[in-house]
């Protein structure tokens, strides 16, 4: 019986020990290179165009193989907006920004080695600092995968990809109902934008 007890002691320790190393923080630093996108609505059109991103994240791993983050990303890009004759209507000043500020949930894949391949999904806002000097803020998310490249030190590379979309309403459309008659129906343009990129993160363990 004190055999299977001391076992008994030793199991839960080890689970004890391996929570606690669960239990970790990451200091993510974020660089990507984001492709362009095409917007279109009533004739109107406007492009965003490649650009590089970068940003800060914190990372908490409430297990082994799970992490929440809440994350910063800005890429400085231009954003030409053309009218319906196919003209640039802000040919004077088309450069502006697009902020992100997610909360991600990542999974990792153990392999047994120091490569981890991961999964993620986030959402969150999305701030547009317009060419005119306006702002605007909207909804936003983000979808992710790569591999963590783990090494013998606090520090490791993520090399991924990713996609990021915010959405904005732009007005209303009206469809005719046979009970009803008119409806308004709220219309709303999305950004879809494909990244590239790498991260470098700092382990540091609770």
């Amino acid at each position: 019986m004190k055999q299977y007890t001391l076992l008994l002691v030793v199991f839960l320790s080890a689970i004890g020990m391996q929570a606690q190393d669960a239990r970790s923080f990451s200091l993510n630093l974020y660089g990507g290179y984001n492709f362009s996108d095409q917007l279109d609505y009533d004739g109107y059109s406007a492009t965003i165009e490649d650009g590089f991103q970068y940003g800060a994240g914190l990372e908490y791993f409430f297990t082994t193989n799970n992490s929440i983050e809440l994350k910063y990303l800005r890429s400085d890009v231009k954003i030409p907006l053309y009218g319906p004759a196919g003209a640039q209507l802000n040919a004077d000043g088309d450069k502006g920004a697009f902020n992100f500020i997610l909360a991600d949930y990542t999974y990792y894949f153990d392999t047994g080695s120091n490569l981890l391949p991961f999964l993620g999904a986030g959402a969150g806002v999305g701030i547009v600092e317009s060419p005119q000097g306006g702002s605007g803020t909207y909804f936003a998310w983000d979808v992710k995968g790569g591999v963590k490249i783990k090494t013998a030190s606090v520090v490791s590379v993520n090399i991924n990809a990713y996609l990021q979309s915010m959405s904005a309403a732009v007005g209303e459309s009206y469809y005719w109902s046979y009970w009803v008659g008119p409806v308004a129906v709220e219309d709303y343009i999305s950004t879809f934008q494909f990244g590239l990129g790498a991260t470098l993160s700092f382990n540091f363990k609770n």
